[in-house]
């Protein structure tokens, strides 16, 4: 619904998900939006849920944690659970903004894992075009009231904390032994490699799928490993592969060789028998 006011632009609209599920581990509770009046101040005040406002015009202040933050188109600002917190509109030129309330176990995962909280809450994404389309696409789902609406806002809340996660990553550094962000880049390599070394995967493609240089990548590898990312990789096969020969004797050298990664025996038993002293068919065999 619009509130009138004195100041005809003032308004002031917000609807609820039409069929919450409070036992899901991330829910979108409601979405709306507000032309606020000069110098409009909500709080200080607390909520029991996560709030976000996506600034799509004017100006204001955000206060959180004992800091203050100026704020203008293109801006988000997070509001915290229980988190003492107050924002005003500007005196002159007084924010438009859209916001999304939500809440659940997977909600606090995801704002962790992307860095977003009440000692950085703030993400200045500037003025692009998708952000406010998925704010307003959650408000249009909940108007509709169709059965998928609360799954379609789970959809577009994921996808506004992806685009939050790829503003807030730190920025890439030139030196390998650099510690800032490095953990948690050599962590996604170890993901990655783990994750899918059955595939035909290579270096070049996990350090393009991550974002990085191969050369980067590898050296900041090795640092935090020991190892290469080549090494590493040929190591957990091979390993992957003495397990199989233990563990499941129906399977041939063949079968094996190919169920973790290697698309030529050959060079699969070559490499086996370089590693463990034994070619695949003779460790099998001592096995009996």
């Amino acid at each position: 619904m619009s509130v009138p006011s004195g100041d005809t632009k003032e308004s002031y609209y917000v609807v609820s998900n039409p069929q919450p599920q409070a036992d899901r581990d991330l829910v979108v509770l409601f979405a709306g939006n507000s032309q606020t009046k000069p110098g409009h101040k909500p709080g200080p005040k607390i909520v029991d849920y996560y709030l976000l406002h996506h600034v799509l015009s004017g100006l204001g202040t955000y206060t959180c944690a004992g800091r203050t933050y100026e704020l203008r188109a293109g801006d988000t600002f997070l509001i915290e659970p229980g988190t003492l917190i107050n924002y005003m509109a500007d005196l002159h030129r007084p924010w438009h903004y859209r916001w999304i309330a939500f809440q659940g176990e997977a909600a606090a995962r995801a704002l962790r894992d992307i860095g977003l909280h009440s000692e950085q809450p703030i993400v200045r994404s500037g003025r692009t075009r998708r952000l406010p389309m998925l704010f307003q696409d959650v408000q249009q789902a909940f108007q509709d009231r169709s059965a998928g609406a609360g799954l379609k806002a789970q959809g577009c809340l994921q996808l506004i904390l992806a685009e939050f996660a790829d503003t807030l990553k730190p920025e890439k550094t030139s030196d390998p032994k650099a510690t800032a962000g490095s953990d948690r880049t050599v962590q996604q390599a170890l993901h990655y490699l783990t994750a899918q070394y059955a595939e035909p995967i290579t270096i070049e493609l996990m350090a393009d799928t991550l974002g990085y240089n191969r050369a980067y990548l590898s050296a900041l590898f090795k640092a935090h490993t020991g190892v290469s990312p080549v090494t590493f990789l040929l190591r957990l096969r091979l390993d992957k592969a003495r397990r199989l020969l233990r563990e499941r004797p129906e399977l041939t050298v063949e079968q094996i060789a190919s169920s973790v990664g290697f698309q030529d025996p050959l060079h699969f038993s070559k490499q086996f028998k370089r590693h463990y002293q034994a070619s695949p068919t003779d460790y099998r065999s001592s096995l009996r």
